[in-house]
């Protein structure tokens, strides 16, 4: 007996997500917060995390981490939160509870490959649609794509990954007016693009706001929420895994949103570094430069895996994202000043 033999066939076609090893590594392909919390905090949290109590299970409800949430992020009144292992949990919870057979799943893209991936995984179709070459948003292509699929869920991450653009609030908001399903809103990066639809939750009975407290700093504790009416986030509960947040992440979590200025501040720099980091790539013969309002870039060079190896080589690891969709281009998360002169070094030499 083979695998061949049992697994679906879809799940048989799919490849798994790949992270690559990067140890002694400049390491801007995973868009984290490149900076480490001060010794002094380090301490405090290591005091906290050590009156744990591992022989026990964590509260399935976490309320205390919720109404931190709710508090710091500013979830509307009226509106339920509910916590996953990493957005990407969500993602699965979401899609699982709207898998009907035949029912489709939309999204502009390239954009994240977890969103058809888990259309895979519970049968759903998954139509694409709505980018132009440039990656903005084709709103008039999106809206017939709509109409002629009638999607029960659509996602849309704002701003995208793996792009970086911030499609233009208007016509996110087309969108979730003409859409007779649930729009969910991947917000990863709002702490970048300073924009996001939290506030306005409450204005659409079928819109769901989905983020990470990953980009902020916190990606090794794999915490994602999503906020949305109280109706949605019943049914969701009920396929959520029960113990999916651990105490320690529950822990950690909740430390650090009572410190969450210190985090904004890191974000800031970030942002301050993209306008620099964005300016000098730019100013790099043959690399293409898009728009980005999050913590990275996407460029697109004249030969990417001949530039991404040679990075490699250097010591400095991004992502390679050259295919059809995505010809020729490569990812590059904002470090710090260092990491980024360090990146745009062996760039020129890559790219000679």
């Amino acid at each position: 007996m083979k695998p061949q033999d049992l697994v679906r066939p879809e799940i048989l076609a799919l490849k798994a997500y790949h992270v690559a090893p990067a140890s002694g590594m400049v390491k801007l392909d995973a868009m984290e917060n490149p900076y480490s919390l001060p010794d002094k905090t380090r301490r405090e949290l290591a005091d906290a995390l050590s009156r744990i109590d591992l022989n026990r299970y964590p509260d399935p409800t976490a309320p205390r981490l919720r109404e931190l949430i709710r508090q710091k992020m500013g979830v509307p009144k009226g509106m339920e939160v509910l916590l996953g292992n990493g957005s990407d949990d969500l993602i699965q919870i979401v899609t699982l509870a709207l898998a009907r057979p035949g029912a489709v799943m939309m999204y502009p893209g390239p954009t994240f490959v977890m969103y058809a991936m888990n259309a895979t995984y519970f049968g759903m179709r998954a139509v694409q649609a709505g980018l132009r070459e440039d990656f903005s948003f084709d709103l008039q292509g999106f809206m017939e794509a709509l109409r002629e699929n009638d999607p029960a869920l659509v996602y849309i991450a704002y701003p995208n990954n793996p792009t970086g653009v911030l499609y233009p609030e208007e016509e996110i908001i087309e969108v979730i007016r003409a859409s007779k399903g649930l729009v969910v809103l991947g917000e990863a990066y709002h702490v970048f693009a300073q924009k996001s639809f939290m506030p306005r939750l409450a204005e659409f009975p079928n819109l769901v706001v989905m983020r990470t407290v990953s980009k902020l700093g916190l990606a090794g504790i794999r915490l994602g929420y999503l906020a949305a009416r109280p109706e949605w986030v019943e049914q969701f509960d009920k396929v959520r895994q029960v113990y999916n947040v651990n105490v320690l992440t529950q822990a950690a979590a909740s430390f650090m949103l009572e410190r969450l200025d210190l985090l904004e501040e890191q974000a800031a720099k970030i942002r301050a570094e993209r306008s620099k980091l964005g300016e000098a790539l730019k100013g790099l013969k043959g690399v293409s430069v898009f728009p980005s309002e999050a913590n990275f870039f996407l460029i697109r060079v004249p030969d990417a895996d001949r530039v991404f190896e040679s990075l490699k080589r250097q010591g400095v690891l991004i992502r390679n994202l050259n295919s059809p969709a995505l010809r020729n281009c490569l990812r590059v998360t904002v470090g710090t000043p260092d990491e980024n002169r360090i990146l745009m070094t062996a760039l020129r030499e890559a790219l000679q």
